[in-house]
Protein backbone atom coordinates (compact mmCIF):
# COMPACT_ATOMS: atom_id res chain seq x y z
CA UNK A 1 0.00 0.00 0.00
CA UNK A 2 3.02 2.21 0.74
CA UNK A 3 4.66 1.86 -2.68
CA UNK A 4 0.42 2.26 -4.06
CA UNK A 5 -0.60 5.25 -2.19
CA UNK A 6 2.45 7.08 -0.91
CA UNK A 7 3.35 10.02 -1.06
CA UNK A 8 -0.84 10.60 -0.65
CA UNK A 9 -3.23 10.77 1.94
CA UNK A 10 -3.34 7.33 3.64
CA UNK A 11 -2.02 7.01 7.04
CA UNK A 12 -0.73 3.01 8.11
CA UNK A 13 -0.99 2.54 11.27
CA UNK A 14 1.89 -0.10 12.38
CA UNK A 15 3.69 -1.85 15.56
CA UNK A 16 6.18 0.65 16.82
CA UNK A 17 9.56 -0.05 16.22
CA UNK A 18 12.06 -0.46 18.98
CA UNK A 19 14.05 3.01 18.63
CA UNK A 20 10.04 4.97 18.38
CA UNK A 21 10.00 7.08 21.40
CA UNK A 22 7.16 7.49 23.69
CA UNK A 23 6.73 11.30 22.30
CA UNK A 24 5.80 9.81 18.76
CA UNK A 25 3.35 7.23 19.85
CA UNK A 26 2.03 8.49 23.46
CA UNK A 27 2.95 5.82 25.16
CA UNK A 28 1.04 3.35 22.67
CA UNK A 29 2.54 0.18 20.82
CA UNK A 30 1.75 1.82 17.97
CA UNK A 31 2.68 4.56 15.15
CA UNK A 32 0.81 6.56 12.37
CA UNK A 33 2.86 7.04 9.34
CA UNK A 34 1.95 8.93 6.28
CA UNK A 35 4.14 10.78 3.67
CA UNK A 36 2.25 13.89 2.17
CA UNK A 37 1.71 14.57 -1.31
CA UNK A 38 2.00 18.29 -1.75
CA UNK A 39 5.76 19.83 -3.02
CA UNK A 40 5.92 22.08 0.06
CA UNK A 41 5.41 18.99 2.84
CA UNK A 42 8.03 17.02 0.73
CA UNK A 43 10.59 20.17 0.29
CA UNK A 44 10.70 20.53 4.57
CA UNK A 45 11.02 16.77 5.16
CA UNK A 46 13.78 16.97 2.55
CA UNK A 47 15.30 19.68 4.11
CA UNK A 48 14.53 17.89 7.76
CA UNK A 49 16.08 15.21 6.58
CA UNK A 50 13.86 12.75 8.92
CA UNK A 51 10.24 11.98 9.90
CA UNK A 52 8.57 14.68 11.64
CA UNK A 53 6.35 14.04 14.50
CA UNK A 54 3.46 16.50 14.54
CA UNK A 55 -0.01 17.22 15.29
CA UNK A 56 -2.62 18.69 13.72
CA UNK A 57 -2.78 22.25 12.69
CA UNK A 58 -6.28 22.86 14.99
CA UNK A 59 -7.45 22.84 18.17
CA UNK A 60 -8.57 19.37 18.88
CA UNK A 61 -12.20 18.37 17.97
CA UNK A 62 -11.95 21.45 15.62
CA UNK A 63 -13.25 21.98 12.90
CA UNK A 64 -9.77 20.98 10.62
CA UNK A 65 -7.90 23.71 8.29
CA UNK A 66 -8.12 23.72 4.69
CA UNK A 67 -6.33 27.15 4.34
CA UNK A 68 -3.61 28.87 5.95
CA UNK A 69 -5.73 31.77 7.35
CA UNK A 70 -7.37 28.57 9.39
CA UNK A 71 -4.61 28.01 11.21
CA UNK A 72 -3.60 31.42 12.08
CA UNK A 73 -7.03 32.23 13.13
CA UNK A 74 -7.31 29.11 15.31
CA UNK A 75 -3.86 28.81 16.75
CA UNK A 76 -2.89 33.11 16.51
CA UNK A 77 0.24 33.46 18.39
CA UNK A 78 0.51 29.66 19.59
CA UNK A 79 2.72 29.47 16.70
CA UNK A 80 5.58 31.44 15.46
CA UNK A 81 5.37 30.13 11.44
CA UNK A 82 2.76 29.12 9.22
CA UNK A 83 3.86 27.85 5.81
CA UNK A 84 1.35 28.33 3.06
CA UNK A 85 1.03 25.64 0.76
CA UNK A 86 -2.59 27.27 -0.97
CA UNK A 87 -5.83 25.04 -0.32
CA UNK A 88 -6.11 22.07 0.57
CA UNK A 89 -6.39 19.62 -2.69
CA UNK A 90 -8.57 17.24 -0.74
CA UNK A 91 -9.96 18.96 1.86
CA UNK A 92 -11.03 16.31 4.08
CA UNK A 93 -8.06 13.95 6.22
CA UNK A 94 -6.38 10.92 4.81
CA UNK A 95 -7.56 7.46 5.09
CA UNK A 96 -6.42 5.58 8.12
CA UNK A 97 -5.47 1.90 8.25
CA UNK A 98 -4.43 -1.04 10.56
CA UNK A 99 -2.18 -3.11 9.88
CA UNK A 100 -1.47 -4.36 13.54
CA UNK A 101 -4.06 -7.41 13.15
CA UNK A 102 -2.58 -9.64 10.29
CA UNK A 103 -4.76 -7.77 7.57
CA UNK A 104 -5.73 -4.22 6.67
CA UNK A 105 -8.57 -2.40 8.70
CA UNK A 106 -9.85 0.76 7.54
CA UNK A 107 -10.62 3.36 10.80
CA UNK A 108 -11.01 6.19 9.03
CA UNK A 109 -12.32 6.85 5.51
CA UNK A 110 -11.09 9.21 2.87
CA UNK A 111 -10.04 10.31 -0.79
CA UNK A 112 -8.57 6.33 -1.03
CA UNK A 113 -11.54 4.48 -0.58
CA UNK A 114 -11.77 0.65 0.52
CA UNK A 115 -12.53 -0.10 -3.53
CA UNK A 116 -8.95 1.38 -4.27
CA UNK A 117 -7.31 -0.21 -0.85
CA UNK A 118 -9.24 -3.59 -2.14
CA UNK A 119 -7.51 -3.68 -5.59
CA UNK A 120 -4.02 -2.74 -4.06
CA UNK A 121 -4.25 -5.57 -1.52
CA UNK A 122 -5.68 -8.13 -3.91
CA UNK A 123 -7.53 -9.17 -0.51
CA UNK A 124 -10.42 -8.38 1.47
CA UNK A 125 -10.35 -5.55 4.00
CA UNK A 126 -10.89 -6.83 7.83
CA UNK A 127 -14.13 -4.88 8.92
CA UNK A 128 -14.97 -3.20 12.28
CA UNK A 129 -17.01 -0.13 13.55
CA UNK A 130 -15.04 0.17 16.87
CA UNK A 131 -11.33 -0.28 16.24
CA UNK A 132 -8.86 -1.92 18.47
CA UNK A 133 -5.91 0.52 17.74
CA UNK A 134 -6.53 3.67 19.25
CA UNK A 135 -6.20 6.66 16.18
CA UNK A 136 -6.55 10.32 15.41
CA UNK A 137 -10.26 11.59 14.50
CA UNK A 138 -12.11 9.18 16.16
CA UNK A 139 -14.01 10.88 18.50
CA UNK A 140 -17.44 10.79 19.01
CA UNK A 141 -17.69 14.50 18.34
CA UNK A 142 -14.87 15.63 16.17
CA UNK A 143 -14.59 18.09 13.22
CA UNK A 144 -17.32 20.07 14.80
CA UNK A 145 -18.31 23.87 14.64
CA UNK A 146 -19.84 25.35 17.79
CA UNK A 147 -23.45 25.65 16.07
CA UNK A 148 -24.94 22.25 16.40
CA UNK A 149 -24.92 20.20 13.25
CA UNK A 150 -28.37 18.17 12.25
CA UNK A 151 -27.83 15.95 10.01
CA UNK A 152 -30.63 15.82 7.48
CA UNK A 153 -31.72 14.66 3.68
CA UNK A 154 -32.97 16.32 0.83
CA UNK A 155 -36.47 15.74 1.62
CA UNK A 156 -36.59 16.33 5.25
CA UNK A 157 -34.22 19.36 5.54
CA UNK A 158 -36.81 21.85 4.83
CA UNK A 159 -38.91 20.71 7.42
CA UNK A 160 -35.99 20.70 10.32
CA UNK A 161 -34.73 24.32 8.99
CA UNK A 162 -38.52 25.12 9.61
CA UNK A 163 -38.22 23.76 13.32
CA UNK A 164 -35.17 25.02 14.37
CA UNK A 165 -36.87 28.53 13.74
CA UNK A 166 -40.15 28.15 14.92
CA UNK A 167 -37.51 27.30 18.55
CA UNK A 168 -35.63 30.62 17.51
CA UNK A 169 -32.41 29.52 16.69
CA UNK A 170 -29.89 30.95 14.06
CA UNK A 171 -30.10 28.43 11.37
CA UNK A 172 -27.74 27.44 8.59
CA UNK A 173 -28.56 25.00 5.53
CA UNK A 174 -25.62 22.99 4.18
CA UNK A 175 -26.17 21.39 1.06
CA UNK A 176 -26.17 21.39 -2.50
CA UNK A 177 -29.35 22.04 -4.10
CA UNK A 178 -30.80 25.60 -2.53
CA UNK A 179 -34.38 25.26 -1.52
CA UNK A 180 -36.65 27.85 -3.88
CA UNK A 181 -38.74 28.33 -0.57
CA UNK A 182 -35.31 28.97 1.66
CA UNK A 183 -36.65 31.63 4.20
CA UNK A 184 -34.85 34.59 3.83
CA UNK A 185 -32.90 34.68 7.31
CA UNK A 186 -32.05 30.94 7.16
CA UNK A 187 -28.25 30.91 5.95
CA UNK A 188 -27.21 28.57 2.34
CA UNK A 189 -23.96 27.31 3.31
CA UNK A 190 -23.64 26.03 -0.57
CA UNK A 191 -21.42 22.81 -2.06
CA UNK A 192 -20.24 22.49 -4.92
CA UNK A 193 -22.71 19.81 -7.19
CA UNK A 194 -19.35 16.90 -7.46
CA UNK A 195 -18.14 15.07 -4.38
CA UNK A 196 -14.48 16.31 -4.75
CA UNK A 197 -15.78 19.70 -4.91
CA UNK A 198 -18.08 18.97 -1.79
CA UNK A 199 -14.72 17.76 0.46
CA UNK A 200 -12.72 20.53 -0.60
CA UNK A 201 -15.29 23.16 0.80
CA UNK A 202 -16.83 20.85 3.75
CA UNK A 203 -14.62 22.61 6.45
CA UNK A 204 -14.74 26.17 5.36
CA UNK A 205 -18.72 25.91 5.38
CA UNK A 206 -18.59 24.40 9.00
CA UNK A 207 -16.16 27.60 9.61
CA UNK A 208 -18.33 30.08 8.04
CA UNK A 209 -21.54 28.69 10.13
CA UNK A 210 -19.40 30.14 13.36
CA UNK A 211 -18.56 33.30 11.48
CA UNK A 212 -22.14 33.87 11.35
CA UNK A 213 -22.66 32.92 15.05
CA UNK A 214 -25.13 30.07 13.74
CA UNK A 215 -26.82 28.31 16.22
CA UNK A 216 -27.61 25.21 14.11
CA UNK A 217 -26.76 23.61 10.71
CA UNK A 218 -29.00 21.39 9.13
CA UNK A 219 -26.56 19.35 6.62
CA UNK A 220 -27.82 17.43 4.16
CA UNK A 221 -25.88 14.33 3.94
CA UNK A 222 -24.73 13.09 0.73
CA UNK A 223 -25.12 9.48 -0.64
CA UNK A 224 -22.69 6.77 -2.11
CA UNK A 225 -19.75 5.11 -1.30
CA UNK A 226 -16.23 6.28 -1.73
CA UNK A 227 -15.64 9.98 -0.71
CA UNK A 228 -19.28 10.02 -0.48
CA UNK A 229 -18.75 7.65 2.40
CA UNK A 230 -15.91 9.58 3.87
CA UNK A 231 -17.99 13.01 3.93
CA UNK A 232 -20.57 11.27 5.48
CA UNK A 233 -18.16 10.12 8.26
CA UNK A 234 -17.01 13.61 8.53
CA UNK A 235 -20.70 15.07 9.54
CA UNK A 236 -21.72 12.10 11.53
CA UNK A 237 -18.67 13.59 13.57
CA UNK A 238 -19.45 17.14 13.71
CA UNK A 239 -23.17 16.26 14.85
CA UNK A 240 -21.30 14.32 17.80
CA UNK A 241 -23.08 10.87 16.88
CA UNK A 242 -19.69 9.12 16.32
CA UNK A 243 -18.40 6.01 14.37
CA UNK A 244 -20.61 5.62 10.92
CA UNK A 245 -20.79 1.82 9.71
CA UNK A 246 -18.48 1.17 7.19
CA UNK A 247 -19.34 0.41 3.98
CA UNK A 248 -21.47 -2.36 3.01
CA UNK A 249 -22.44 -2.65 6.87
CA UNK A 250 -26.15 -3.25 7.61
CA UNK A 251 -27.79 -2.47 10.91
Amino acid sequence: MARTFWPGPLTLILRRATGVLDAVTGGLDTVALRVPDHPLALAVLEQFGDGIAAPSANRYGRVSPTFAAHVREELGDAVDLVLDGGPCWIGIESTIVDMTGGSACVLRPGAITETDLHQALDKALRRGIEPDTPCPGMKTSHYAPNARVLLSSPEQATHDVAACRARGRRVGLLGTHKPRSLPADVHWLGLRQDVAGQAQQLYQRLRDADHLALDVVVAVVPAGDGLAHALRDRLQRAAGLGDMPPVGHTS
